[in-house]
Order: C-alpha cells, then structure tokens, then sequence
C-alpha cells in the first residue's frame, strides 16, 4: 500500500494530493475496457490516489456503477466525489444544465444507488443553471448535508460571484474547473475568490486532455470513434499544429529536469496553485495503471521560476476555446 501527501481543501475536507478524475474510464477518448478501468482503479488506492472523482452523467450512470465495484470493499479508503446538474434532452440530444431543488434531491438518490455507498464525500454542482438562483441549487445540496447523504459541497465552473453566493449558504469545500498550462482563465477571478474564501480548487483536464501529456501530435490521433476532442476548437486542424508549440516546450523543460511532460504539467499546476494561494487536488484520469503511477511521481517534479514562466508563455499563445460550447464554462459568465 503506497500513500502520497495530502491537501485540505475547504470545510476541512482532506484528499490525497493528487486525484483521478473517471470520466476518462467511459468511450469519451477512445475505446474502454471494464476490467482494465477496474484494475487502474484498485491500483490508485494501492498507490495513494484515494480522490476518485466521478458523475452521474459518465456513461449515463454507468461510471458510478463501476466506481461502486471499487468502493465495495475499499470503501473506507476512498474520498468519493459525485456530480449533478447535466441532463439530458431526449427531444434533441443535447444536454442541459439544471439545477432546480427537487432535481439535486432525485440525483443524490438515484448516484447513490448506483455507488452502492450511503454517502458521499464531496457533491458537486456539475454545471451552473441560470434559469435557477444559486442560492436555491445549493440550499437544496445543503439539505443533503443535514440528512447524512453528503459530506461535503462542490461547485463545477463557477464564477466568483455565483462560488461567493454559494458559500453565503453553506461552505464550499471546492470548486472543479478545467486549470492547466493552456487553460488559465480561471486564474482571472474564480482562483483568487477561492483562494481568499478559503474554498480548495480541483483542476480536471489539467494534462490539456493529454494534448500537454503528448498523447496528440497531429489529427490523426483523434481518429477513434467518438473522441470528445474532435469536436474541440482547439484541436482543430486549423490550429492544431501551431497549439503543438505549447508540447514542444513541456518537453524541452521535462528534459532538463529528468520528468515526463505529464509530471510537468502537473508540477507546473501544483506551484502555480501554491503561488496564488489555494489549495488545490487535480484529477487527471487515464485507462492505464502505469499512467497513474507517472501522475502521482509529478508531486517530486519542482519546477525553476524560469521553467514556470517558460511554461507560462508557451502556453498564453494557445489557440481556440477550450470548450465545445464557449457558454458552458464559467469564463462566459465573468
């Protein structure tokens, strides 16, 4: 059994320094295999990666209930984070964000249910509905709380002002937003609100969707059935090629310093975090148990403030949105 350092996010919640984020255990990039998703898993909590990071909306159900096959006899081990608040449309396909009272009340049933767990540790708001007041979404989480179902409250892609709304209600444990090398709007506003609420900040894709992780070197490696990052402006053909820029220079400071570009661009996450103040768990996810093992050897990576700002630059020269739909992230609503 190996164990990592820790971090404390808000409301005294404390995960592993490092998390795994399971939407990459459903077909979103690729092709998946239960028993390999299994076998990463288990090999996680073997090595110390106890943050296990999931939704009801992965799979459509289906993450939950492969998470709850690890939680069966380790449930003890692990600090369990679900998500509400994406649903779908069976009139048109599409999904919808929501976040009315009754709809957070049926989720946690219904994720619970399929984890096969009494409670989880941290239930976050997946995406922000507007057409709902912030304060009623989490009022309605904060009931959960009361109850026992819940332990601690997220938000996902939050501005400053709804995450200071939010913890007018109740504390706020973390906010999850995508953070990384080419993803730094965050950094703008909804960092520093966390940092001085005192609320920690999870970063998923912080490995750019494997892009700064080298995993795509021209459009050809996005060519397997469904792969979520097709459909993205930055991995457009238009752009890709000059975006290449940014994995060009994670790797030139991965050589220098003996590490992986993947271990880069955690460390590089890890200190600018450290620099701004909030305590931070990001959830990088993969298929592979010796990914898991590479990720987690990033908390030994430091970094010089010449690397960072080297990283800094290459990555502020990026092209293209980081989401499909530019309103379904926070940075629309600042």
């Amino acid at each position: 059994m190996g164990t990592l350092p820790t971090t404390q996010l808000g409301d005294g919640l404390t995960v592993s320094a490092i998390g795994f984020g399971g939407m990459a255990l459903t077909p979103v990039y690729g092709a998946v295999d239960d028993a390999e998703s299994l076998a990463t898993l288990h090999h996680c909590l073997d090595v110390g990666v106890t943050f296990i990071d999931t939704a009801n909306v992965y799979g459509v159900g289906a993450n939950e209930k492969l998470i709850a096959r690890l939680l069966a006899d380790r449930r003890d081990e692990v600090q369990l984070a679900t998500k509400f608040g994406i649903d779908g449309d069976p009139t048109t396909g599409k999904r919808i964000a929501r976040g009315d009272a009754e709809y957070v009340r049926t989720s946690i049933d219904e994720s619970l249910e399929r984890l096969q767990t009494d409670a989880v540790d941290l239930y976050y708001m997946h995406r922000r509905d507007v057409s709902v007041p912030i304060e009623e979404t989490v009022g309605a989480m904060a009931e959960l709380v009361a109850a026992g179902k819940v332990r601690h409250l997220g938000l996902s892609e939050v501005t400053a002002d709804e995450l200071r709304a939010a913890v007018a209600v109740h504390p706020i444990a973390a906010v999850q937003s995508e953070w990384s090398i080419w993803s730094r709007d965050v950094e703008r506003n909804v960092v520093p609100a966390a940092a001085e609420l005192g609320v920690g900040f999870v970063p998923y894709s912080p490995l750019g969707r494997g892009f700064l992780a080298g995993a795509v070197r021209s459009a050809d490696d996005l060519t397997s059935a469904g792969d979520l990052r097709s459909y993205m402006p930055r991995f457009g053909a238009d752009v890709l090629d000059a975006n290449l820029a940014v994995v060009q220079e994670v790797t030139s400071v991965a050589e220098e310093v003996g590490a992986t570009p993947a271990q880069v661009a955690l460390a590089w996450l890890r200190q600018r975090a450290d620099a701004l103040g909030v305590a931070s768990s990001p959830i990088p996810g993969t298929r592979r148990a010796a990914r898991v093992d590479e990720n987690a050897a990033s908390l030994s990576v430091t970094l010089t403030a010449d690397q960072m700002e080297t990283l800094e630059a290459a990555g502020a020269k990026v092209s293209g949105h980081r989401s499909i739909d530019p309103g379904w992230v926070s940075s629309a609503r600042e």
